[in-house]
């Protein structure tokens, strides 16, 4: 069954709201947030031992090809493949069918983001091998949701169904619905009823089952999957995707197919996990000093509580302050409310309709 299993690593976001850590050169995925491997580093390792690394392929833009092969080393150079432009994930997780596609017609397939946390690695490799049994014998589409610790408002929900799957194993559900992110008192009230799990953006189908989706609910993108297919490996590939990209919708995956469609189900992930949406989910992944404070680089405090600091250029010093993420680099300086991190990617906005190019 495995012989058929590849992995999409979907690796072309800008991660603006790590800003000024993370620029257009240099976007989150390519940073080393957490741990000592950059953040796609880490993605290709989770797959250690179940995919081997020609048979996972990197989905980014064209700009981040070279970047992400430094961050590779060892890595196939092929496998990492340039969209000429961003058209969100529906896009690029049907550019990568349909190189597997070429491939290989009766493969199956997981969906991955390059820039997600994952933890108790052992428990996630179970989970997908449980979810690429699941597709190989059943004509579904598979997502994993993941069971929230707290009720957060950062990320979608999923609410699922009836249990499938037996008791000892990973759980497959059914999903009845996804949701947009809620309030906290919608989220609590999600967590109480025990039906409610995160939305990773984590997905496992067959090429059968994702072209059928993409047949009922997205014929534009079954059609670029036509065109794509015969020209992988060839010179006129990036021809045909320079003329293909400028004529899709840009959408999300989830709008284009999850929402719609009535073959879903959901792996159940029991492994720790988090997409470090904004500076303040730091926390999660650091200790605290006797003030609460979350230092990372050179930094002193005198009476500051509850700050997230990183330093990258020189020493901060806080006195006085209470709440902050503070962010210095060799060319910005971020300080913001821990509650307006969200935020960030709104002074980026700010910055290229003022032209500070040069921070970007």
């Amino acid at each position: 069954m495995l012989n058929h299993a590849y992995a999409v690593i979907l690796a072309g976001g800008r991660g603006e709201r790590f800003w000024p850590l993370s620029t257009a050169r240099q976007p989150k995925q390519l940073l080393s947030l957490v741990g000592k491997r950059t953040l796609i580093a880490a993605a290709v390792n989770h797959l250690k031992g179940l995919i081997p690394a020609n048979r996972i392929f990197i989905i980014t833009h064209a700009d981040l090809v070279l970047p992400a092969r430094r961050a590779l080393p060892g890595f196939p150079h092929r496998n990492i493949i340039g969209e000429p432009f961003g058209r969100d994930t529906a896009a690029a997780i049907t550019l990568g069918a349909a190189i597997i596609k070429a491939r290989d017609p009766r493969a199956i397939f997981c969906v991955l983001t390059a820039d997600h946390i994952i933890g108790d690695v052992a428990i996630f490799r179970r989970t997908l091998i449980k979810a690429f049994r699941t597709v190989t014998t059943s004509n579904c589409l598979l997502t994993i949701g993941i069971q929230p610790t707290f009720p957060s408002t950062a990320f979608g929900y999923i609410e699922v169904g009836p249990r499938l799957s037996r008791p000892g194993s990973v759980e497959i559900v059914n999903v009845r619905r996804f949701v947009e992110k809620p309030n906290r008192a919608k989220a609590a009230r999600y967590l109480k009823t025990g039906r409610f799990f995160w939305n990773s953006g984590m997905f496992v189908w067959s090429l059968d089952a994702f072209e059928d989706a993409l047949a009922r609910f997205q014929p534009p993108l079954k059609k670029l999957m036509n065109r794509v297919v015969p020209v992988v490996n060839t010179p006129r590939f990036a021809s045909v995707l320079r003329a293909e990209y400028p004529r899709l919708k840009k959408i999300s995956v989830d709008y284009a197919i999850m929402e719609k469609a009535d073959n879903i189900v959901m792996a159940r992930g029991t492994f720790a996990w988090d997409d470090v949406g904004s500076w303040s989910a730091l926390e999660n992944h650091f200790d605290k000093d006797d003030q609460h404070n979350v230092i990372i680089g050179r930094a002193v405090s005198l009476d500051a509580s509850g700050n997230i600091v990183v330093s990258r250029e020189g020493l901060v010093a806080l006195i006085g302050v209470d709440n902050l993420v503070v962010v210095r680099t060799d060319h910005a300086t971020l300080v913001c409310p821990k509650h307006r991190a969200q935020d960030v990617k709104r002074i980026v906005e700010l910055l290229k309709r003022k032209r500070h190019h040069d921070t970007l």
